[in-house]
């Protein structure tokens, strides 16, 4: 009998591993993903990057040299275009788009092909300059069409 109990415990810590390694992948699918388009030597490219992954998101970053081949084919209007382009579960996020308004739309499944924070204000995310104070910037919403509406202020 205490063989069987023995072996019961024994079967029990074996399958500890395999049980969270199977929770670890759950828990990456449902992780939210960005493909990232920038510059290889863009440095503040890399800290909106940072900061993605330090919301939780799960990124990839791609070099791209032709930076505007990029946006033409996600159809970033000209007017909205920034350093990096990102592609966020099918929205295209364009600049230094702050980590929570991405969530924001992800929540609310608007119906806009992205977000842009057109240029690179100061005080945007990444783009955050020590004793420089920050400039007000507004996050844009595009459709298709690239119609843009303010998705926010900040």
């Amino acid at each position: 009998m205490r063989d069987n109990r023995t072996m019961t415990r024994r079967s029990l810590l074996a399958l500890v591993p395999v049980m969270f390694s199977a929770a670890t992948r759950v828990a990456r699918a449902q992780q939210t993903t960005a493909t990232v388009y920038k510059d290889p030597t863009c440095g503040c490219c890399s800290v909106w990057v940072d900061l993605l992954r330090k919301e939780g998101f799960a990124v990839t970053v791609n070099d791209a040299r032709d930076i505007t081949a990029v946006k033409d084919k996600y159809r970033v209007p000209a007017s909205l275009r920034s350093c990096h382009t990102a592609v966020v579960n099918g929205y295209v996020v364009e600049g230094h788009v702050p980590p929570a308004d991405i969530k924001r739309i992800l929540k609310e499944k608007s119906a806009v092909a992205g977000l842009a924070v057109p240029g690179m204000p100061i005080g945007s995310p990444g783009m955050e300059v020590q004793g420089v104070a920050p400039q007000a910037y507004k996050v844009m919403a595009f459709d298709r069409n690239g119609t843009a509406t303010v998705f926010s202020t900040h």
